[in-house]
Formats: C-alpha cells, structure tokens, sequence
C-alpha cells in the first residue's frame, strides 16, 4: 500500500499526459482539453514531490 501512495504522483502525471495525448491523436485540440491537462500534470508534479517528503 505504501508504494501504492509513493506513486500517486506519478499515476496523476499518466493521467494528465493521457488527457493530453487524446485530442493530439484526434486532431480536434481545444484549449479547455489542453489546460485541463496542463492541471492536472501540474497537480501531479507537486503531489509527487509533497508525497514523497511525507512518506519517507
């Protein structure tokens, strides 16, 4: 489980990249789809960095 919570992160960071990588490969790019993806990559970067000070 912890490494589970270690990663949440990362997992977050995927998700974002996914939600970017879907209209890339649909070719229909909105700027709500990108910044929604931009959040949430943002959200896992700092949840990475925030996890892994208290996990540790």
């Amino acid at each position: 489980m912890s490494e589970l919570i270690k990663n949440l992160g990362v997992i977050i960071l995927l998700i974002g990249v996914a939600i970017l990588a879907v209209p890339a490969f649909t070719g229909s790019t909105s700027n709500t789809t990108l910044m929604a993806g931009l959040i949430v990559i943002i959200i896992g970067y700092i949840g990475h960095i925030a996890i892994n000070k208290r996990v540790e």
